[in-house]
């Protein structure tokens, strides 16, 4: 026994096990850590002490406008959140249909597939096929997955080894940067600014990155800033990887809310090398039903499949009748693309009666508007708190990384198009007759602090 070491609950070495025996302590062993009867009474909170990759994490940008926009309730202030992006239509007829038929159908189903029901990836094939002229192997190069975030955040794992870089938008979809943290990679941010149109300046990627990358993650059409990369984009981004030998993952969750032409999708463009991460939450309103898909390299998919199988279970087969019904229909998704364009469109009238700038995305369901000056995007936020409007707007900085004191949401708020048609009306008619007076309001206030001693 002596040479072995037990720690204290801190975490410094305390003391040697010969030495400890010989002083009558009686030890403990808890998850590889040896704790004295002694500290009997401490050792809850070392216990609890969280990893290195939780105490990384901040809070998530939605939770904090969850709380906010509480507070604002509570105050008794009728808010209209334009906050979180989850859609207020309803999931359509034809889908909860499918979904309530398919509870008593398999009733005693037992546990879904892990990788999803051949049905289900013969669905999702038959319609890339018909939406993008894509054949896709069902077996080979599908794969069913709870929604896109858990595939998106536990991708990573599947790739990278200790120390591996992970090139991710900035701004852009916080399970990136975290998914990439918690597989121990390092995070490299290249930032979407307006001067690039909002698309991946790889020429501006530091060479020692890219060097040491595995995954390029993209998001097309682009989240919060709405450009939509065009098929030579896409042909550009993935030509560069493929020379460096870095993995294309693709989120294209919101292709199908597009407000000009239809967004493509990269598997347009190459198969090898490729993974593309689908939901049907935007799609077909079905955020609460979690289900999706990964699409692309067989290989690639494999991946995914092997580290779903180890990590969680497979999508319920009522929920796959669900996504296999909202997959067959093309009306709904039509009505619901014609809304966000009427949201937005009545939105866009609001900020030119008000002389505020503009925010025209080619498509997703945003509006990435940049914030009059003087304020900053956290200033301008607290200004739709106001009561006079009551509107919750994401400040920009919140949904980007800072490097080197850059921050390329700074300047930027994001107003999701997901609030019912009738509050984005009240929402506009709010700011077409309270702004001037509560800009006003704010301006006199900056004033009379830079005066004052």
């Amino acid at each position: 026994m002596a040479g072995m070491q037990y720690k204290h609950p801190g975490g410094a070495v305390k003391a040697d096990l010969a030495e400890a025996f010989k002083g009558g302590s009686k030890l403990e062993l808890w998850h590889g850590r040896w704790y004295s009867v002694a500290e009997a009474q401490a050792p809850v909170e070392a216990r609890m002490n969280p990893s290195s990759r939780i105490r990384s994490l901040g809070s998530y940008p939605f939770a904090r406008l969850d709380a906010e926009v509480t507070r604002l309730r509570d105050a008794g202030v009728d808010v209209v959140d334009f906050g979180v992006g989850d859609p207020s239509t309803p999931t359509p007829e034809i889908v909860r249909e499918a979904c309530k038929r398919g509870v008593d159908e398999h009733a005693a189903a037992g546990y879904p597939s892990y990788v999803g029901r051949a049905d289900y990836l013969r669905a999702v094939a038959d319609w890339t096929e018909r939406r993008y002229g894509v054949s896709l192997d069902p077996k080979r190069e599908i794969a069913a997955t709870i929604g896109s975030k858990e595939a998106v955040f536990h991708f990573p794992e599947a790739i990278l080894e200790l120390g591996e870089v992970v090139l991710v938008p900035n701004p852009g979809y916080p399970p990136y940067v975290t998914g990439t943290r918690f597989a121990e990679g390092e995070v490299c941010p290249y930032p979407l600014t307006a001067a690039n149109d909002f698309l991946p300046d790889l020429a501006a990627i530091p060479q020692e990155d890219a060097a040491r990358a595995r995954i390029l993650w993209i998001t097309a059409p682009h989240s919060p800033t709405g450009r939509q990369p065009s098929r030579a984009d896409l042909a550009r981004i993935v030509e560069w990887a493929a020379a460096r030998d870095i993995i294309v993952a693709s989120d294209e969750a919101y292709s199908e809310l597009w407000f000009r032409e239809p967004a493509p999708s990269v598997l347009e463009v190459a198969r090898e090398g490729v993974i593309v991460f689908q939901s049907l939450s935007k799609r077909s309103c079905m955020t609460g039903y979690r289900v999706g898909w990964v699409a692309g390299d067989p290989r690639l998919v494999d991946l995914h499949k092997k580290l779903k199988t180890n990590i969680d279970s497979g999508v319920p087969n009522f929920i796959q009748d669900a996504a296999i019904a909202a997959l067959g229909d093309e009306v709904h998704v039509e009505e619901t693309r014609a809304g966000y364009a009427h949201r937005k469109e009545r939105l866009r009238a609001a900020f030119r009666a008000c002389g505020l700038p503009d925010a025209d995305p080619d498509a997703t369901i945003y509006l990435w508007q940049p914030v009059p000056k003087p304020f900053t995007d956290e200033e301008f936020s607290r200004l739709m708190l106001d009561p006079r409007l009551g509107l919750v707007v994401l400040p920009g900085s919140w949904m980007s990384e800072t490097v080197d004191g850059e921050n390329p949401g700074r300047g930027y708020v994001r107003w999701a198009l997901t609030p019912p048609e009738d509050q984005v009306e009240e929402a506009a008619l709010r700011l077409e007759e309270h702004y001037s007076a509560v800009l006003a309001k704010a301006l006199s206030k900056r004033a009379d602090q830079k005066a004052a001693p």
